[in-house]
């Protein structure tokens, strides 16, 4: 399973470690991934995602996966949010052609 963020694409960072005789030694830094069940409301399920701490909270500043799936360009998503963002475009659309 890779590290990365499914919404937002974060993923490792390379570094140093620097220590008091400042000797620098390669480390990562990997981003503060969780296993979260985000409700689509287009949808009505729930979606069980692999997100950064903050991408959700990135989720929830724009208003749901929703909005954020519509307003993020496709190339920060994984596949499995490319074919969601299409779901939900999908009956989206339909609502509004059936309105």
């Amino acid at each position: 399973m890779s590290r990365i963020c499914e919404l937002t694409g974060k993923g490792r960072q390379v570094g140093n470690n620097v220590s008091h005789a400042n000797n620098k030694t390669k480390r990562t830094f990997l981003p503060n991934l969780q296993n979260v069940t985000l409700i689509s409301d287009a949808l009505g399920t729930g979606v069980k995602l692999r997100v950064s701490t903050h991408g959700l909270r990135s989720v929830e500043h724009v208003g749901g996966l929703d909005n954020w799936l519509i307003k993020t360009s496709d190339d920060d998503l994984s596949l499995r949010a490319r074919r969601l963002k299409r779901d939900i475009r999908k009956k989206l659309s339909s609502a509004v052609a059936a309105a």
